[in-house]
């Protein structure tokens, strides 16, 4: 949310201006007709403007802004109706809508007007020649207009091309003339103590924050003469930087149109003077604004304190004079939708109701064995929340939550309430909010002074948690259904993408990618490879990618975490100290400090790098199969503590990553061995001969961790004569690859053994045959060449089972080089013959696998007829453009990915080259 408050004068017009055309404006209800008389007419004396991004918890945040800025201006009697339509519009822009909010406050003499605009525009435009229908009273949606026609004295409905603005106006109750408010006469034993003599201090502050004016009373109360502080700022004399129990600022209340609260006064004498003020901010006749601050001592504020607002006359007379509720009593209404704000309201109403400096609540866990910070104010919420303390500190009833717990100073006890060390704070008390008699969470105020409270203000305290408890409970009941809902649908996801990969670094990736920004600010991952070697930072990833060198840079020098096989998540303390220690050196050296420029820096990390890194940091093992296989780390850069929701839902994702990324792991192992055995099946190269072009193409089908059965070879038998296969094994995997590997080998030695190509077969048909359960039958071409003097080739080829060859001649008719005969590894007892081919200069043979022939798409075949229309084309073409044009046509034959193995094996007689 961004907020501006500004002095009274002539508001800007938000509408468009030069060449923008004008917004269409349309009146809604009849209440709009007379719209042009609105309270813009009127002199605006303040305005008050804020913006709220579109979410669901921007609704509660409006309303507290709306809320205190009318009673800032002192108009308590309208607050409940403003904040109600407030609600109910901001509600259509950021939940209905979905777009941010734009609030503006315009305080007149003779009323309020809150305009809110959200940038969606494109919605029904209410004609005013036509009846609006409102609908149902009782549904959920669209009963803002509603609304403001029950409640405004004037509302409307403004549209431009981009914004869409609902203003609404609520005029000011008449009041007895000259009486603002006033209480009953009282004994004088009941009325405030003051000093004999009332000293208010007036100082007024200029535009920049500076004194211009100072007088007597201010000199007596603080020793400063008027020329001593005349033209130094506030903040020079102010003893605190912010307002004890808020988070708002000396400088930013002086910017507020008004404002009350306590801060405390440097005097001359060096001792701090507290003081209640109350500041207002005017403009003089030039339009120069400035601040007036009226301050007394703090035990005299009754002098300037605005009287708290008594209830209603409304609220007297209703329900037939029941009592109001006591919850709403404490939190006030209408209350907080969601969990948060309910719980900062409620410990910004018990510092209030306790007059303390700062307030805080705690949640308990499940088990009741620790309490979660939750809330606080007045104190360094971002180094405390979501923190853990037990809860039971202690022996006896003042080191447990359980039990109400007066401290009258902290600093003979020291470590009494852990959430306090080091904040200042003396005096304490704390009671516990119990449901049904469980312990649900706890609840204290304190004080910066010792001895401030007793067992009277700690009953106070534990009737307004009593008020309390239950609805603390209901809400946090609802946003752990919700924060789970949202678990089990982002461990889905998880599942999902975890499971679609067997990448071993797309699984890091994925892994840190899902943690950032939903679980942590940053991640690393960190892999074992076995248990004798040491942790390996694998990925780095920073929500902010210009941070991702600089935080690798600096996990790079530390030493990795243990891996210790516990579940759950530990904090692992080494990345912030590295980061602090390589913060202090580099602005030593910048100084001029320490270690010389010219030294090495260490971890070498910028300043950015170790804010990034300075916070918390827990470490998860990553456990698959009974093994440490690495450790998942979430990083913060503050010192805000993981809730315990992240933490379990960050343990359910570690488990599921582990497993992920062993079984990517353990694939990465298997396609390697079948990539290496793929390897060993296929000739490592093929031999020049003299007057023969070969080209070779050999696509692999499958997933890359199966070995196919299509294979090839070409190798010289003797001077002059070639032996040439090409084969495919039925089926794939270990099975199919030894049939491989020993149809190749064999192929090999008994060629080279002298004997004729159908003596080769049919052994090899033997060997086969012999593997047993193991065998698998074998489609093979082989042959033999023999290149000619005159430049032809003369071929010697058996075809067993195997897709013809095709010879592709010169004048581009083509036919088959051979017959078929039966194929190896079914019957013992084969009758093969071998056909002798001679090959002109320039012919072609073209020899595939299956996986060419029987390519599909659909019902569609490419087929022996397909091929041979191919080959057709290839007239004149070497042995390499053959190849790839006819993979060309085969991948092109069909759009899906091939489910065979395919292999061609191109030969191109060119002729002998003469001397």
């Amino acid at each position: 949310m961004t907020t501006g408050l500004h002095p009274g004068g002539p508001p800007q017009d938000p509408r468009p201006t030069g060449n923008q055309p004008l917004p269409r404006q349309e009146r809604v209800g009849e209440a709009a007709l007379h719209a042009d008389n609105r309270t813009r007419s009127s002199v605006i004396t303040a305005r008050a403007a804020a913006s709220f991004d579109p979410v669901g918890r921007s609704v509660a945040t409006a309303r507290s802004f709306v809320r205190d800025t009318l009673q800032g201006w002192g108009f308590a009697d309208i607050v409940d109706d403003a904040v109600v339509l407030t609600s109910e519009l901001v509600t259509n822009a950021v939940v209905h809508a979905g777009t941010s909010a734009d609030v503006l406050c315009l305080r007149s003499d003779d009323g309020v007007r809150i305009e809110v605009g959200d940038r969606y525009p494109e919605r029904e435009i209410p004609l005013q020649a036509a009846a609006v229908n409102m609908g149902n009273p009782d549904r959920e949606g669209g009963r803002g207009l509603q609304l403001c026609a029950a409640l405004a004295g004037r509302w409307g409905v403004d549209y431009t091309p981009t914004h869409k603005q609902v203003w609404f106006q609520l005029d000011l109750p008449e009041r007895p003339v000259g009486t603002r408010t006033a209480g009953p006469s009282l004994p004088a034993e009941l009325l405030p103590l003051a000093d004999g003599r009332v000293r208010v201090a007036v100082v007024q502050i200029d535009r920049a924050g500076a004194i211009n004016a100072w007088n007597e009373d201010a000199e007596e109360l603080f020793g400063y003469a008027a020329e001593l502080v005349i033209g130094k700022p506030l903040t020079d004399l102010a003893a605190w930087p912010h307002t004890p129990g808020t988070s708002t600022g000396i400088v930013e209340a002086l910017q507020l149109s008004r404002w009350e609260g306590s801060y405390g006064v440097r005097g001359a004498s060096g001792r701090v003077i507290p003081v209640y003020a109350s500041h207002l901010r005017v403009r003089d006749t030039g339009g120069e604004p400035s601040t007036v601050c009226l301050l007394v001592r703090e035990h005299e504020r009754a002098v300037l304190q605005t009287p708290l607002r008594g209830q209603s006359p409304d609220a007297t007379n209703s329900a037939e004079g029941q009592a109001l509720d006591p919850f709403e009593v404490f939190i006030g209404s209408p209350a907080p939708d969601d969990l948060d704000g309910l719980l900062q309201r409620t410990v910004e109403r018990a510092r209030d109701m306790l007059d303390a400096d700062s307030a805080f609540l705690l949640l308990a866990t499940d088990d009741e064995t620790e309490l979660e910070v939750r809330a606080s104010t007045g104190l360094p919420s971002a180094r405390q929340r979501f923190a853990r303390v037990p809860v039971d500190a202690g022996p006896g009833r003042y080191g447990s939550a359980r039990m109400p717990a007066v401290h009258d100073d902290l600093t003979a006890v020291p470590g009494a309430v852990p959430l306090l060390s080091g904040t200042g704070m003396r005096s304490v008390v704390t009671v516990p909010l119990k449901v049904e008699g469980r312990l649900t969470g706890s609840l204290g105020v304190a004080a910066e002074s010792p001895s401030r409270y007793s067992n009277e203000e700690a009953l106070r305290l534990q009737f307004a948690a009593d008020r309390i408890a239950f609805a603390v409970e209901s809400a946090r009941l609802g946003e752990l259904e919700r924060l789970r809902r949202g678990s089990l649908s982002f461990l889905v996801e998880a599942s999902d993408l975890l499971a679609g990969t067997l990448d071993r670094d797309q699984t890091l990736a994925l892994m840190a990618q899902m943690t950032i920004p939903t679980l942590a600010t940053w991640c690393a991952v960190y892999t074992i490879a076995d248990q004798a070697s040491e942790p390996y930072l694998s990925y780095v990833l920073h929500e902010d990618e210009d941070r991702i060198d600089g935080v690798k840079a600096l996990l790079s020098k530390i030493p990795p975490p243990e891996p210790i096989p516990t579940p759950g998540a530990r904090v692992w303390s080494a990345p912030a100290q590295a980061a602090h220690e390589a913060a202090l050196r580099t602005s030593m050296r910048s100084l001029g400090l320490g270690e010389p420029a010219t030294v090495s820096s260490g971890i070498g990390t910028t300043l950015a790098t170790a804010s990034a890194v300075g916070g918390e940091t827990v470490v998860l093992p990553l456990v698959a199969r009974n093994r440490v296989i690495g450790m998942l780390t979430l990083g913060k850069p503050s010192d805000e503590h993981f809730r315990q929701e992240i933490l379990e839902l960050a343990e359910d994702l570690s488990r599921r990553a582990a497993l992920a990324l062993d079984n990517a792991r353990l694939y990465s192992e298997r396609t390697a061995i079948s990539q290496s055995l793929q390897r060993s099946l296929l000739p490592p190269d093929l031999p020049h001969i003299e007057g023969v072009e070969v080209e070779v193409i050999y696509r692999a089908a499958g997933e890359g961790n199966e070995v196919g059965g299509d294979f090839y070879d070409l190798f010289p038998i003797r001077d002059d004569a070639y032996g040439f296969a090409i084969g495919d094994v039925c089926g794939t995997g270990p099975n199919a690859a030894a049939v491989t590997g020993l149809a190749r080998h064999a192929l090999r030695l008994l060629a080279r053994e002298g004997l004729n190509g159908p003596a080769v077969l049919e052994r090899l048909n033997s060997a086969i045959l012999d593997e047993g359960a193991r065998s698998r039958f074998l489609t093979l071409l082989y042959g033999e060449l023999w290149p000619q003097e005159d430049g032809s080739a003369l071929l010697k080829v058996v075809c067993a089972g195997h897709p013809l060859p095709l010879r592709l001649r010169q004048d581009g008719t083509v036919e088959p080089a051979a017959e078929p005969q039966p194929l190896l590894g079914v019957m013992e007892d084969l009758e093969l013959y071998e056909q002798t081919v001679t090959l002109d200069p320039g012919d072609v043979l073209l020899c595939v696998t299956d996986g060419v022939t029987e390519r599909r798409e659909g019902t569609r075949m490419l087929g022996d007829d397909g091929l041979t229309d191919v080959l057709t084309t290839c007239t004149g073409l070497t042995a390499g453009a053959v190849a790839a044009r006819i993979m060309r046509a085969v991948e092109r034959f069909a759009s899906d990915a091939p489910s065979d193995d395919m292999a061609i094996l191109a030969m191109r007689v060119a002729g002998l080259q003469k001397d």
